[in-house]
């Protein structure tokens, strides 16, 4: 609800004049013009209003009325909007500003921080109107104690929050930006020696997920990206792949439900970024296990016909259908097992690929590239230690596995 000032009241109202019909008409002897007036409770009442002797002075009583109306009016709705309760607006913000303009997943990640941690520590709930520096920080202070990242998530939920909130003019100002920040959790990142590397291709070889392996090893694919790779972006002749899409969840939370997930499912998006739509050179030993997958999908479709689903996917399951988003790295779980090695997931996987692009002197601008990331900003907050240490990290892969265009 929008705060007004005199102009916008004055233009509320030259709005209403532009009308060409006349607001005044005859009646029992005398002119009259039509009435609104708000009661206690801010709810309009109807009514009209006679005794002029002609239609003009009806008509400028009539507007000097519908003025006093709308300044009425507008009193109550600045009143509402200053009364409304912080977590009142947080919830309100969500569901009607937030939600309708983000995807599920987003949407997921953020209920989950609203409802299940900001709401539940405003201990001592205020006015939004009244919410300050000192308010926001003991607020921080208590989401903190969740998770290393709750203090983070939380502090960036609460600005987007309030800059609605100035727009809507709930409050005059955004105190989020003055509030003490909170580092983001570093991510972990598990580098592979040449005998561990080594050993852990030796046993992804003997694993039905090799070729996914491969792909997050030696291009950096996202998860997602990888499960929506498809048999035609593939190009043998000039070698390389297009990466177009990618298999996310969609959680389904219906309308003030809180952070509850009502609903479950695979679909197919567009990749993360808009620098995520990239094409890049593959390594032969990749064609080479994608004609081992074409085979053993074709033999999926002779066993089911029209009961496999033909998505074209390189990676599905036996029906055609997406694996679940937990199956890959529960695999790589298992070839770490076997192999002895500390475990890795897929997104490990991806780190360990920039590393060697690292140490074969490839730009952060090109690792970027390379990777789609949103910006350089991105690659260079995951690797600037990785590229300040590089005694720590060493390209141990054999020729034959390195890929082409990756240096």
């Amino acid at each position: 609800m929008k705060s007004y000032d005199n102009h916008q009241l004055r233009q509320s109202v030259s709005n209403h004049k532009t009308k060409k019909h006349s607001v005044a008409f005859f009646e029992r002897g005398s002119w009259y013009h039509r009435t609104k007036t708000l009661d206690e409770k801010g709810n309009i009442k109807y009514g009209k209003k006679g005794g002029f002797a002609t239609q003009q002075e009806a008509e400028e009583n009539y507007w000097r009325c519908l003025e006093e109306f709308e300044k009425a009016r507008l009193l109550i709705s600045q009143n509402q909007t200053n009364n409304i309760l912080f977590s009142d607006y947080l919830k309100l913000w969500f569901e009607n500003e937030f939600s309708p303009k983000i995807q599920n997943t987003t949407r997921m990640v953020t209920a989950h921080v609203l409802y299940d941690i900001i709401l539940p520590n405003i201990n001592s709930d205020i006015r939004v109107s009244l919410v300050n520096v000192d308010y926001l920080d003991a607020l921080l202070l208590e989401c903190s104690k969740s998770s290393s990242s709750a203090g983070n998530k939380c502090r960036e939920v609460l600005n987007i929050a309030l800059k609605s909130a100035v727009v809507e003019g709930y409050v005059k100002h955004n105190p989020m930006p003055s509030t003490k920040p909170y580092k983001r959790k570093k991510t972990s990142i598990t580098v592979y020696s040449k005998a561990q590397i080594k050993r852990f291709l030796e046993e992804a070889e003997k694993c039905s997920w090799y070729l996914e392996i491969l792909l997050a090893l030696f291009l950096g694919l996202r998860k997602g990206e990888i499960y929506g790779l498809k048999f035609s972006d593939f190009n043998a002749k000039e070698e390389t792949v297009t990466i177009m899409r990618q298999i996310v969840a969609n959680p389904i939370i219906e309308p003030n439900s809180g952070s509850k997930i009502t609903e479950y499912e695979l679909v197919e998006r567009l990749p993360k970024t808009p620098n995520s739509l990239r094409r890049l050179k593959v390594a032969p030993i990749i064609f080479k296990e994608l004609e081992k997958r074409r085979l053993l999908i074709l033999s999926y479709k002779e066993k089911l016909g029209e009961e496999f689903i033909d998505g074209d996917y390189i990676s599905c399951q036996p029906n055609g259908r997406p694996h679940s988003l937990s199956a890959f790295n529960i695999a790589l779980t298992k070839v770490c097992k076997k192999a002895a090695l500390p475990t890795v997931t897929v997104h490990g996987l991806r780190h360990i690929y920039a590393t060697l692009l690292i140490e074969n002197g490839a730009s952060l601008s090109k690792i970027s590239a390379v990777l789609g990331h949103s910006s350089i900003n991105t690659t260079f907050e995951y690797y600037c230690d990785i590229a300040d240490e590089g005694h720590n990290i060493k390209a141990f892969m054999d020729n034959t596995f390195i890929p082409k265009g990756s240096d």
